[in-house]
């Protein structure tokens, strides 16, 4: 899964990656056309805990990959230009956070020449919008050429579906949020549109305006919020401060602040549920290991997870659920004998937390 952090100069983008990756990014290279990308462990308490149980040879962890997307500039009339660079990165992720500024600062003035939350937010979705507007226009076009040479309906199929999403975006809603069926989403897939991929938008606050927090946080979800749009807040100068310390201290110093959860704990939270992802577990003395799927996903395309062959040659799956598990002691015969270890088939829907054994052919 990858991640694309977005937002306009000086909106504490970078300042985010480097806080969730904790690595140095140089500030004289921040207005270069350079993407900075990192891997990412997800933090997972319940893998932590397994390990702790079995002691394995060897650990997976969930990964993420995150971007941070650089190639917005300041154009000849003072506002931000979207550049292309910029824009065909973006279109290779899966999911994007937008950052957006919310704090005041003379030392490092907003490219626009104010703080505008609402404004930052549409200049990215009018971008978009555009974006994807040319893309279906042209694709609209071409099948319509092509049809009226050589005839034929097999491009004619996308037709209604690219015409339907593109009098969408006239309406200047983004793709995400329009009602789509799966076919749809199928086929406008092949095209990397912008607004069709989830969105979270983070907005970036300063130690000031604490009590305000909530409601910044309100005002925008009734504007933005929706079933693949999700809003969040943090503060971007703090959370940085906080990276650099020890787990003790960070934790003491979570606890000053009234911080409920770090950055990194919310971003990766946040967008598991925008993309529907849950975990499931494979454990032992071997390896301890979990794995990303969607959710609603079978045992049966779980095992496609972990091994491809596991598909076709797939017999039953061993199923106890971790908090069952736990309860028992970390143990998988006490979890029999209390009837919470069970053996399921391929149609069985696997649940977030499940620790699972394949048994194939």
């Amino acid at each position: 899964m990858q991640i694309g952090i977005v937002g306009l100069p000086y909106s504490g983008k970078s300042t985010l990656f480097q806080t969730i990756t904790k690595t140095h990014i140089d500030t004289s290279a921040l207005g270069k056309n350079e993407t900075h990308q990192a891997v990412i462990k997800v933090p997972d308490n319940k893998l932590d805990k397994l390990i702790e149980i079995f002691s394995p040879k060897k650990t997976n962890s969930a990964i993420i990959d995150l971007v941070d997307v650089i190639g917005l500039k300041k154009g000849d009339s003072g506002s931000t230009q979207f550049t292309s660079n910029f824009l065909s990165t973006v279109k290779t992720n899966d999911a994007l956070v937008q950052v957006v500024r919310l704090f005041a600062n003379d030392a490092v003035p907003h490219p626009d020449g104010s703080v505008d939350m609402i404004r930052d937010i549409a200049s990215f979705e009018t971008e978009f919008i555009l974006s994807d507007l040319s893309i279906l226009e042209n694709r609209i076009e071409r099948i319509k050429k092509t049809y009226q040479k050589s005839g034929g309906d097999l491009l004619l199929r996308e037709l209604p579906t690219l015409e339907k999403s593109y009098e969408i975006l006239h309406t200047e809603k983004p793709l995400r949020e329009a009602e789509l069926n799966d076919n749809e989403l199928f086929i406008l897939k092949t095209y990397s549109l912008l607004t069709l991929k989830p969105m979270l938008i983070v907005l970036n606050l300063d130690e000031g305006q604490r009590n305000d927090a909530e409601k910044y946080l309100e005002s925008t979800r009734k504007l933005k919020a929706g079933k693949n749009t999700k809003v969040m807040s943090l503060f971007g100068k703090i959370e940085l401060e906080m990276s650099e310390l020890s787990d003790d201290d960070a934790a003491l110093f979570m606890s000053e602040y009234g911080i409920k959860e770090s950055a990194l704990h919310m971003l990766i939270r946040e967008a598991y549920d925008l993309l529907g992802l849950q975990s499931f577990y494979t454990v032992g003395e071997d390896e301890c290991r979990a794995w990303t799927i969607k959710k609603g996903m079978t045992a049966q395309e779980a095992a496609g997870a972990i091994h491809s062959d596991f598909v076709n040659k797939f017999i039953r799956a061993e199923v106890v659920g971790y908090d069952d598990f736990i309860k028992n002691g970390g143990s998988f015969a006490k979890s029999k004998e209390q009837g919470v270890w069970r053996l399921e088939g391929k149609e069985y829907i696997v649940t977030e937390g499940d620790i699972i054994s394949i048994r194939h052919s």
